[in-house]
C-alpha cells in the first residue's frame, strides 16, 4: 500500500488470550490496525498496549458479551465509520462444554450456541456487505477439527463447529470473483484456556493429537487465510484427524470420540 494510505483494519473477537491474542499479533506484524473484542476489558487493554509498543498497531478495545444480540449490534454500529478500511473480520470467540448432553445446563448450552453460531453469523452478515463493496478483504471463522465428526460428551460444541465449517465453505463459494474470501480455520488441541473453560481439568488428556502452541496455530491460520484458502486445518496430525472424520463411518467416529471423552472425564493420577 502507498505510505500515505490508511492502514487496513482487522476486527478480532475473542482477542484477549490464546489463539485470538496470537492472531492479533499476526495482523499487527502485517501492519494492520485492530479492533479487539472480548468480555474482559483489562486483558484487552493489556493486549492493545503490547501490540502498540511492539508493532505500532493502533488498537481499539471494544468489550462485548457476544452471547447477546444487542451487543453484536453495538459492535457493528461501532465499526460503521471504519467500513472503508475494514479488511478482515476474525470470528474467533467461542467456548466448549464437556459432559453428558442431558446433564449440562440448558442455559450454558444456549450461551454456547449464541457465541459459537449466532454471534459469528450476526457479525459476518453485518461485515460481509462492506467487504464486498470494498472489493477486498476476508472473513476468518475459527472452526475446529471437531467440525468433521459428531462428538459425544461435547455434543453441542462439535455441532456448533460443524455449522461454522458449513457456513464458511458456502460463503467462500458465494464470494468467488468479488475480491473477498471466507476461510474456515480448523485447529485441533491447542495450548489455551479452552479445556478449563469447558469444565475439564487443566492436566486432562488433550483428546486427540498432542496440543499445538496457539502462536503456531495462529500463524498457520493467518497465512492460509491471507492466501484465500477455503479451509485451513492446522498441523499434519490434525489433517489426519479431520480425514478420519470425513472418510470413516460417522458411527465409528462417534464411538471413537466417546471413548476419548470418557477417558478425559476421569481425573488423572
Amino acid at each position: 500500500m502507498p505510505a500515505t494510505a490508511p492502514r487496513p483494519l482487522a476486527v478480532i473477537t475473542g482477542a484477549s488470550e490464546g489463539i485470538g491474542r496470537d492472531l492479533a499479533t499476526c495482523y499487527a506484524l502485517a501492519n494492520f490496525d485492530l479492533v479487539l473484542i472480548a468480555r474482559r476489558e483489562p486483558l484487552l487493554r493489556e493486549v492493545a498496549a503490547s501490540l502498540f509498543a511492539a508493532h505500532g498497531a493502533r488498537c481499539t478495545v471494544l468489550p462485548a458479551d457476544l452471547s447477546q444480540a444487542a451487543e453484536c449490534d453495538r459492535v457493528l454500529a461501532a465499526l460503521e465509520g471504519e467500513r472503508a478500511r475494514l479488511f478482515a473480520l476474525v470470528n474467533n470467540a467461542g467456548f466448549g462444554t464437556h459432559g453428558w448432553f442431558h446433564e449440562i445446563a440448558v442455559e450454558r448450552q444456549r450461551a454456547l450456541i449464541e457465541v459459537n453460531i449466532s454471534a459469528l453469523t450476526h457479525l459476518t452478515r453485518g461485515v460481509l456487505p462492506w467487504l464486498r463493496a470494498n472489493g477486498r478483504g476476508h472473513v476468518m471463522n475459527v472452526a475446529s477439527v471437531a467440525s468433521f465428526q459428531p462428538g459425544p460428551l461435547m455434543a453441542t460444541y462439535y455441532a456448533s463447529k460443524a455449522y461454522v465449517l458449513s457456513l464458511s465453505e458456502a460463503l467462500h463459494n458465494e464470494c468467488l470473483g468479488t475480491g473477498v474470501t471466507v476461510t474456515a480455520v480448523c485447529p485441533g488441541p491447542t495450548v489455551t484456556g479452552f479445556k478449563v473453560a469447558a469444565g475439564l481439568a487443566a492436566d486432562s488428556a488433550p483428546g486427540g493429537p498432542p496440543p499445538m502452541l496457539s502462536a503456531d496455530v495462529a500463524d498457520l491460520a493467518f497465512r492460509g487465510t491471507m492466501a484465500g484458502k477455503r479451509v485451513v486445518i492446522t498441523g499434519a496430525r490434525n489433517v489426519l484427524a479431520a480425514a478420519l472424520g470425513r472418510y470413516f463411518p460417522r458411527a465409528w467416529s462417534a464411538a471413537m470420540i466417546r471413548r476419548i471423552q470418557l477417558a478425559r472425564m476421569t481425573p488423572r493420577a
